[in-house]
């Protein structure tokens, strides 16, 4: 991550590749400190980044944008729906499951369906959805921004007076901001359902009454923050897959370990903001 800076010039971002060598640290504690700041200093790179697409945003109704972003949609969304619709129903199966086997021991198994749906809305949508694209998609945009990287497609780019940011950061942004969402509620309606089924099936609790409690425990805001975290995830999952596939070094061995990390950060960024949400709409 030494390889790259992102500059902010006007409208452009000038990334550049040299690396960065600093002599080695006295003992743990000036590794410990060089690994903070570093930490830091990627962190705010990345704020950079997003500042910059932010920016790039009123170029989106442009013709070539607009074909880009409806590709990404398609890319990340759409082909998305097939993991999503069999890990959200075993969820939703799942969370019946164990739910209905502790509350058919005071007989209220018949409120499983409330447990499955708040529990969908409130955290388990936005969570897988967000775990499952930031497995596949996230880590597909690094291996695509580093191979570019180290083929130096990306020095391509600002030799013809292309911002990288508005080429490919942008519609990428977008298409996520708008289908993590989606798919997030896709993954609500999914997990909603397989709970029924289990429900029906294994806990004798009728499909009217299940449906009735889901609807009537579920409120708007349940929805509305579950929707507010789908949108978080899915730009946290895009700044974080570009930032670390523009910082990418060391040829093949380069894009692999930014693959690796973009995944990882991306389950921990998800994790966090996840939970600060909670705390702050509900606590």
């Amino acid at each position: 991550m030494e390889g790259t800076v992102l500059y902010p010039v006007e409208d452009e971002a000038i990334i550049t590749r040299e690396p960065r060598f600093f002599p080695p640290a006295a003992d743990w504690r000036g590794q410990l400190g060089r690994e903070a700041l570093g930490a830091c200093r990627n962190a705010g790179r990345a704020m950079l980044l997003l500042y910059e697409a932010i920016i790039c945003l009123r170029h989106m109704f442009k013709r070539r944008a607009r074909r880009e972003i409806i590709h990404q949609m398609f890319v990340g969304g759409i082909k998305s729906l097939t993991v999503i619709t069999v890990v959200a129903s075993f969820t939703g199966m799942i969370l019946a499951l164990q739910t209905g086997i502790e509350m058919r021991r005071f007989g209220q198994e018949v409120y499983i369906g409330a447990a499955v749906m708040v529990s969908m809305l409130r955290e388990m949508g936005p969570f897988m959805t967000g775990l499952i694209l930031a497995a596949s998609v996230g880590s597909a945009i690094a291996a695509q921004m580093g191979t570019m990287v180290v083929s130096e497609e990306i020095a391509a780019l600002e030799l013809m007076s292309i911002n990288p940011v508005r080429f490919l950061v942008m519609p990428r942004l977008v298409a996520m901001a708008v289908m993590t969402p989606f798919l997030s509620f896709y993954s609500c309606i999914m997990g909603v359902a397989g709970g029924g089924i289990v429900g029906m099936t294994q806990l004798n609790v009728p499909w009217s009454a299940y449906i009735d409690n889901a609807i009537r425990f579920a409120e708007n805001k349940d929805l509305f923050v579950g929707m507010l975290k789908a949108f978080l995830f899915g730009v946290i999952i895009v700044i974080t897959a570009c930032h670390q596939g523009f910082a990418t070094t060391q040829g093949a061995v380069g894009v692999g370990n930014a693959t690796r990390r973009t995944v990882i950060l991306s389950f921990l960024s998800i994790l966090i903001v996840g939970y600060m949400i909670t705390r702050l709409f509900y606590v």
